[in-house]
């Protein structure tokens, strides 16, 4: 057995701030390359495709190696969201300003969940999150918090709509009736998950209808009210999506929020990707009514170039927020009764939780906002020139036109296929693993009414209309091989 000094030596050295310098400058310098190579477009693969089992295979013998091997081996295996191919899920290329508060938060760890663990991080959340509720129209009264992720901001969200617009003590009585939300079919899985969560079930979640352009049909609400109070549920809250995850379409949230008002319910909105827009004056009237929601979630690791994860929670009625978790906790402050906007654990799932606000907080300070706006702006006009190039070629077809970065259209093949026809989905699942399997381009897939569609969330301000004719061209390429 070693001894304690040996072990305390051990310690020390594993805590030396002269290898931390070291390790610390040979590592920025490996970012700063990887950068140089995306960016000068040297790479080739976005996606160095391995197997899962040879990718846990590699990390066991990395386990007999060291950091500095681990860290060179992930940059050569990681997905690289910084090459102007990487146009797959809804995450952005992080700044390297936010990945470099990223790196301070980790280190110096403060907690956020007391102010005493958290002073200056909670100071920064608290600006962001004010923030946030400016761009949404919010009054001063607005307030909310960080969390981690869309799913959880979409929970905490719920929970306060619960504990606002149920008959019953729900927290502390469980649940004693059925309740349900209200939320268009194309919504985020999360919703369901948040219901389940509640002990709602599968019919907690009532599922309204889409348009042609695959938003909610909101002239529909209230039928769907009028059955599911006849079928014995208490409908608590309409959910309106900005924007759904699948086609990037917006709901009518003027319109929902008029429905709310009338029937006492609560307007929650999705915003985790679309939101962004707020910081848009060309795009905001996207989300004109967001103004109106007691509750909205936005990600700013979505579009707002933030490492992962960073969601804005903003309650239009602050104290509204303190609703989601009313517990008492004496170990961490003494009056459990009390709306004190620093102590953050009253109003989150978390309680040791990061510095999500100094991320976002150190963009804000270089940059200002119009950093946001001009990156939403780019891959909004890249995204309509895409959908353009789609429209001109005749091997090809456009879901809808887009409304934000996210494109859905599908390879139609020569001679075309019928539409919907099981070839024309089995065709483009064939392409798409071909693309992932040979790592040059990344693009998601999606089922829209029982059809496959090829989806691109143009993430990366770095990304060219020429980079988008290549993918077409690939696709192509591959489709004649596979």
């Amino acid at each position: 057995m070693k001894s304690s000094e040996m072990q305390r030596e051990t310690l020390k050295e594993a805590y030396s701030p002269e290898q931390f310098r070291a390790a610390g400058h040979h590592l920025v310098d490996q970012l700063a390359d990887h950068l140089t190579i995306m960016f000068n477009s040297e790479e080739p693969k976005v996606l160095p495709w391995q197997t899962p089992d040879q990718a846990y295979q590699r990390v066991k013998e990395l386990a007999q190696t060291d950091a500095q091997t681990v860290f060179k081996e992930t940059l050569a295996n990681c997905i690289r969201l910084h090459h102007p191919h990487f146009t797959g899920h809804q995450i952005s290329p992080p700044l390297p300003t936010a990945a470099l508060a990223g790196l301070l938060a980790d280190l110096i760890n403060n907690g956020m969940g007391v102010y005493e663990m958290g002073t200056i991080g909670t100071a920064f959340e608290r600006y962001v999150i004010k923030t946030v509720a400016h761009q949404f129209g919010m009054g001063e009264q607005a307030d909310g918090v960080l969390t981690s992720g869309g799913s959880l901001g979409n929970l905490t969200a719920l929970l306060a709509a619960r504990r606002s617009k149920s008959s019953h003590d729900v927290w502390n009585e469980g649940n004693q009736e059925p309740l349900a939300v209200m939320v268009s079919e194309q919504a985020h899985y999360c919703v369901d998950r948040a219901a389940r969560v509640m002990g709602w079930g599968e019919q907690g979640v009532i599922r309204i209808p889409v348009d042609d352009d695959f938003r909610m049909d909101t002239q529909s609400l209230g039928r769907h009210l009028q059955q599911s109070r006849e079928a014995g549920q208490t409908v608590i809250a309409v959910i309106g999506s900005a924007c759904s995850t699948a086609t990037g379409s917006f709901d009518d949230l003027n319109a929902i929020a008029d429905f709310c008002e009338a029937n006492d319910l609560w307007f929650h909105v999705d915003g985790a990707h679309g939101a962004a827009v707020s910081f848009s004056e060309k795009h905001r009237h996207l989300v004109a009514g967001i103004e109106r929601a007691d509750s909205a979630v936005l990600d700013f690791h979505k579009l707002l170039m933030t490492p992962a994860l960073a969601t804005a929670i903003v309650f239009r009625e602050g104290h509204n927020g303190y609703q989601a978790f009313a517990q008492k906790a004496q170990y961490l402050w003494s009056d459990p009764e009390s709306e004190t906007w620093y102590e953050l654990a009253r109003r989150t799932f978390e309680c040791t939780k990061t510095m999500y606000g100094l991320k976002v907080f150190s963009i804000i300070a270089e940059y200002g906002t119009s950093l946001f706006e001009a990156n939403v702006d780019s891959l909004h006009a890249l995204s309509v020139q895409f959908a353009q190039l789609i429209n001109d070629a005749d091997d090809f077809e456009l879901l809808i036109q887009p409304q934000t970065n996210i494109v859905c259209f599908r390879f139609l093949g020569e001679p075309m296929p019928s539409v919907n026809s099981q070839p024309l989905n089995e065709l483009n699942q064939r392409v798409r693993t071909a693309l992932i399997e040979e790592g040059r381009f990344y693009i998601v897939q999606t089922d829209i009414e029982k059809s496959t569609w090829l989806r691109t969330t143009l993430a990366n301000s770095a990304t060219t209309l020429e980079d988008l004719r290549q993918l077409l061209e690939r696709i192509r390429g591959l489709a004649q091989t596979n």
